[in-house]
């Protein structure tokens, strides 16, 4: 079985996450608190659907995270805070709590 996997129905995530960009980054500045449930896991990190605002898309990217740190897996609801936005693909830049 392969560890990694990208969002489920990740086309009409991504397609409701760019009409919800505005309203996400107004929910969530950089330095917000987050909870949310990793829906997705790859090799540079994982995707969040983050609990207050269900249209974004986060992504914590193993980079941000402590050295040697594991991936939390499929379904882990994760916490962290909010690091920046990537507006060329609608995502929120998340750092994982430890």
């Amino acid at each position: 079985m392969n560890d990694y996997s990208w969002p489920e129905d990740g086309q009409r995530l991504g397609e409701r996450s760019r009409l919800a960009w505005d309203a996400t980054v107004a929910a969530l500045s950089v330095g917000t608190p987050i909870t949310g449930e990793v829906i997705g896991r790859q090799r540079f990190g994982v995707f969040i659907r983050i609990d207050a605002v269900p249209d974004a898309v986060g992504l914590a990217e193993i980079t941000g995270m402590p050295h040697n740190a594991e991936l939390p897996p499929m379904g882990t609801h994760v916490a962290g805070t909010v690091i920046s936005h990537a507006e060329h693909n609608h995502q929120v830049r998340v750092r994982l709590d430890n």
